[in-house]
């Protein structure tokens, strides 16, 4: 495939052109946080990042290919998953990764803003369940260690253990406004551990 064939923002650039992605990227998470998707503008993000319309058309095309590569962005750039060897670490270092993100004064708010947008526009939606496809996957090898390990039962949904981690943390951003803490990653590693070695994972 080449760069005519691919979809808008989907090529990894290099060089200045690299430079120009991340300049867009960047000015359309400010766009995002500041006024949410049904106001991100194309020409508004073309003049943050001080770079031409006509290339940010070119390139993106849409508000939804933008935000597309946003996230495709945001799955480059994650912290690698920890590997301690220990199950109950693992799952404690995922849940306070993402308490960490979602918490953070910027990241907390891009999050918010990708999830509505996702709810109402498919391509975004797409985008969204790829991001999280890819941070998952990343994760799941500690589980599928402890299970080899013999610290889980066989049998157990690696997957469904790793999205146990992070669902009530999604639910503090999302839905009660509680504290995005490490006291609140910690319950949620060990709930979700507790879960799993009682087999309530296993299909």
């Amino acid at each position: 495939m080449n760069a005519e064939d691919a979809d808008p923002g989907t090529v990894r650039p290099g060089g200045r052109t690299a430079r120009v992605r991340a300049s867009v990227l960047r000015a359309a998470g400010d766009a995002l946080v500041e006024h949410g998707f049904h106001r991100l503008d194309l020409t508004d993000v073309a003049r943050r990042a001080e770079v031409g319309k006509t290339t940010v058309y070119r390139r993106w095309g849409t508000t939804t290919g933008l935000v597309a590569d946003l996230l495709a962005d945001m799955a480059e750039q994650s912290v690698p998953r920890s590997d301690t060897g220990s199950l109950t670490e693992d799952l404690r270092a995922n849940a306070r990764l993402v308490a960490g993100t979602l918490g953070d004064p910027r990241q907390g708010p891009l999050f918010k803003a990708v999830i509505a947008a996702a709810t109402c526009d498919e391509r975004t939606a797409e985008a969204l369940h790829r991001f999280y496809a890819t941070r998952i996957k990343e994760w799941v090898p500690c589980v599928e260690g402890a299970i080899t390990r013999g610290e889980l039962p066989a049998g157990t949904d690696a997957h469904e253990v790793i999205r146990a981690v992070s669902a009530p943390l999604y639910y503090r951003l999302l839905a009660s406004g509680d504290p995005l803490d490490e006291a609140a990653a910690d319950r949620a590693a060990a709930a979700a551990e507790s879960a799993a070695r009682a087999g309530a994972y296993v299909p």
